[in-house]
């Protein structure tokens, strides 16, 4: 069984639908901030309240204000769980090395959405109109949803979040438990070496595979300059009125877009290359201590790697394709032919290695290395001269690889090879026509 998340746009039928839905929210915020720092923080760490003892306090809560009662009890004691479930998230960061702090009240603007789990909600897709379904909230009313996605016939719904965006917008997010239908992955004895690809990722180039394709960084730059403009805008607005908050909203699509943009390229990328390949080998990234360098931070974290890869997992569950990470230590010093290690500079972009000989772009070296170890995780035993080490003495000495990923990225000229030895490394052609 997979738990999956099916989120749509919403709309809800009538401003006093809307209105109601935030007034929920607002009241789940209370409770959250009650059960926070009248319960649960002025504990010591050793006697913190279970959630369970919180959730049978709600009832005397509501006693004592009364217009909490407006809002489904479900839907309170969710907004109670959410403590212990961020509780749980900041320890598993704790326990990665991330610093953390400790849980804080929620301001209106940090608390935007309600849950209901189990009932209190009511999903209708047979509306007799395209691309629509109705969803039913206790106590709130009607939601319209852009139905671009069907819901699994024998799924069971067991939560569903309504949310308003900081843009202003609602969305319903609809959690179903099923059993998918996904391909198994090919036994390992059964795939051969060329039906895998190791991936380099970068920033200079997005995605460098062993293939010798190319894909350039997606283009953010117009995002940017927009988020920057509306950042200038939203400054010059008195703070609180109302062309502050339609600024404010303008601000939001625009991040809203870059990280939408971002988001699908990652995604088409990773569903490409798992439906192509049986194994799909990338490397193990430590994007948090590359980040903390310094020297590179911004691009690292436009880059998203660690989004990227869980792509490429979803994805290569879905399609029946092994996704493996692999030690990144070595994979760019490393020659990928005869495993000798030099040094280079990031800004040195070609790979010359200076006992073989041989010479590639820079990523494509480590992708290569990156699909030889992938291959050894795996467990697929290669003769040496088919991949990585042990192919220097037929490997050509000079490799012009592709990059013209530009408007049509998926379609990659061929490589130019000039083999070892022949007369054009030191000679016009012309010269060395003659000379055959």
């Amino acid at each position: 069984m997979v738990e999956e998340t099916f989120k749509y746009a919403a709309t809800p039928d009538c401003d006093e639908t809307a209105a109601a839905a935030w007034s929920d929210i607002q009241t789940c915020r209370e409770v959250y901030n009650h059960a926070l720092t009248q319960e649960y923080r002025p504990r010591p760490d050793y006697d913190k309240p279970s959630y369970r003892e919180m959730q049978n306090k709600i009832t005397a809560w509501k006693d004592r204000w009364p217009e909490w009662s407006t809002a489904y009890s479900k839907c309170l004691q969710m907004a109670v769980r959410r403590i212990k479930q961020s509780e749980s998230v900041l320890e598993s960061l704790q326990a990665r090395g991330y610093g953390v702090g400790r849980l804080k009240w929620k301001p209106p603007h940090e608390f935007r959405s309600i849950v209901y789990n189990q009932s209190g909600f009511d999903v209708a897709n047979n509306t007799d109109r395209t691309n629509h379904a109705i969803v039913n909230f206790s106590k709130i009313g009607d939601f319209h949803l852009n139905y671009h996605r069907s819901l699994p016939d024998d799924g069971d719904i067991t939560q569903v979040i309504l949310k308003k965006e900081k843009t202003g917008d609602w969305t319903v997010s609809i959690l179903v438990d099923y059993d998918p239908e996904y391909p198994e992955n090919p036994a390992v004895e059964d795939i051969a070496p060329e039906d895998t690809v190791g991936i380099d990722l970068g920033i200079t180039k997005f995605i460098y595979d062993s293939d010798g394709r190319s894909f350039e960084s997606l283009d953010d730059q117009c995002d940017r300059d927009r988020i920057e403009r509306r950042h200038r805008n939203l400054s010059r607005k008195e703070h609180g009125s109302n062309n502050w908050e339609k600024a404010r909203q303008q601000l939001a699509q625009a991040y809203e877009r870059l990280q939408t943009r971002r988001e699908d390229y990652r995604e088409k990328l990773a569903h490409e290359y798992t439906t192509q390949y049986d194994a799909v080998f990338l490397e193990d990234l430590d994007v948090k201590a590359m980040k903390e360098d310094g020297r590179n931070s911004r691009n690292i974290a436009a880059m998203s790697w660690r989004q990227t890869i869980q792509a490429f997992k979803r994805h290569g569950k879905k399609n029946g394709c092994y996704v493996i990470e692999v030690p990144p230590e070595g994979t760019t010093k490393r020659c990928s032919q005869c495993g000798c290690e030099t040094d280079k500079p990031l800004w040195v972009r070609e790979h010359s290695c200076p006992s073989c000989g041989f010479e590639a772009d820079r990523d494509y070296n480590a992708a290569l290395e990156i699909k030889r170890l992938g291959l050894q995780q795996l467990g697929i035993e290669t003769p040496a001269e088919d991949v990585g080490q042990g192919m220097a003495e037929s490997t050509p000495a000079e490799t012009a690889l592709s990059g013209d990923t530009e408007g049509t990225p998926y379609v990659v000229s061929p490589k130019r090879v000039v083999e070892t030895g022949s007369p054009c490394l030191k000679e016009p052609p012309k010269a060395a026509s003659r000379q055959g």
